[in-house]
């Protein structure tokens, strides 16, 4: 746990243009500095929805679009035009629509669906060790050491982290950090269906899948204010992390 607050969060239970009965969520975990994260929380969804796929209605290509396009639009910020500041974020958003839940993941924030009290569902948190960013990695030039890009960056994909993308000669998502998000379609059963979890590693290095959706199912037995329980969760994992 860090002093400084380099997170992010959106929350937007309606969508505008004729999507007014799609929500969007979304959590940054920043690095280096907030301005990512910031940034990433405030213009991500437009980014997403001014896509031509998305327009088209065909969300998966569009939120992989708007990810990308954030990505190198960042690039033109001043603070990044003059090396001043060199932050990144994860980013994990989800769109539920009343048919289906869209989820991206860019990083090791975590993404889980709980079921009749069981986790069905987890996005793939994207460290620097697993084959395939591995294999990306070792591919621009880089290494992986201590678990980490170049000795240095805990995760293998993020937007931001420009110093780790300056390859002329590959495309953005073959850079040794990549800003290309994992993206998953699932069938809503609304029967079924209880709560979706979007946490940083803050969360999910104290308590896994499991012992997460146990213990807010549990919480939610006993009230129905999702704040009280969002706060209980935080300071659980503080006191885990403090004990």
């Amino acid at each position: 746990w860090r002093m400084e607050m380099e997170d992010a969060h959106r929350a937007i239970p309606c969508l505008d243009g004729g999507l007014s009965d799609w929500s969007y969520f979304a959590v940054f975990d920043g690095h280096a500095g907030a301005l990512v994260s910031a940034h990433s929380a405030e213009h991500l969804l437009e980014c997403i929805m001014q896509t031509q796929e998305f327009k088209a209605e065909d969300v998966i290509k569009g939120i992989h679009s708007g990810f990308l396009r954030l990505d190198d639009e960042m690039r033109d910020l001043p603070e990044m035009s003059a090396g001043t500041d060199k932050s990144g974020s994860t980013a994990v958003c989800a769109f539920i629509s009343p048919k289906n839940i869209y989820i991206a993941n860019c990083g090791d924030s975590r993404a889980v669906l709980c079921r009749s009290g069981l986790p069905v569902f987890s996005t793939r948190d994207h460290k620097p060790v697993l084959p395939a960013e591995k294999e990306r990695i070792q591919n621009a030039g880089g290494s992986v050491m201590i678990q980490r890009v170049n000795g240095s960056l805990a995760v293998s994909r993020a937007l931001g982290d420009y110093e780790y993308k300056n390859l002329k000669d590959r495309g953005p998502c073959e850079q040794l950090v990549s800003p290309e998000p994992e993206i998953f379609v699932l069938d809503r059963d609304d029967e079924h269906d209880e709560f979706l979890v979007l946490a940083c590693d803050g969360i999910w290095d104290v308590m896994n899948n499991e012992d997460l959706c146990n213990f807010i199912h549990s919480r939610l037995q006993l009230t129905d204010d999702l704040e009280a329980v969002t706060n209980l969760v935080v300071d659980t994992c503080l006191y885990k992390v403090f004990d």
